[in-house]
């Protein structure tokens, strides 16, 4: 069913509590009923303050985050929800690196728990390049609850899909 394509990597029986979630129509109330509230995290520079926040609690010996803004350009059609980019420039005789976070636009109108679940995913791409074993066990360090956030946030691009919300 394409229309579960976010779930694609689920069990059949999850698939289908969600497939029933769909037709009786429960889907938003559920989510809305699990998470109620949004944050206030508007600006890039706020987000940029929130991140670093949480950088410091868990990563402080993490490489240095040079730029943190919201990206109109990442979204659902791109198929990528966050970016970390390191940029390396050559400075006299040196080697720099500029590490950027970029979360998609529409976390701004997400739950708290997602934003702090993409958030906590970019910062763990500063210790682990690749979505291995070790990254999400740091994901689940710096949020113990990352893989219930992110099956839900799951089940919310779902439900934006189905009513034509942002791409």
């Amino acid at each position: 069913m394409d229309t579960l394509k976010y779930l694609a990597g689920y069990p059949a029986h999850i698939q289908d509590q969600v497939c029933a979630l769909i037709e009786q129509g429960r889907l938003a109330e559920t989510l809305k009923a699990r998470y109620p509230d949004t944050h206030a995290v508007r600006s890039d520079g706020a987000l940029y303050d929130y991140v670093m926040a949480l950088k410091q609690r868990h990563l402080r010996n993490g490489a240095q985050i040079n730029k943190v803004m919201y990206d109109s350009s990442l979204g659902l059609v791109a198929r990528a929800l966050g970016t970390h980019t390191t940029v390396s420039r050559v400075q006299g005789g040196k080697l720099k690196a500029k590490h950027e976070i970029r979360v998609a636009t529409l976390f701004r109108d997400a739950p708290p728990e997602f934003l702090k679940m993409i958030v906590v995913h970019e910062l763990a791409h500063l210790k682990s390049r690749e979505h291995d074993k070790a990254f999400y066990q740091l994901c689940t360090h710096m949020e113990p609850q990352y893989h219930q956030y992110e099956f839900d946030l799951r089940l919310h691009l779902t439900q934006l899909d189905l009513c034509g919300g942002p791409a």
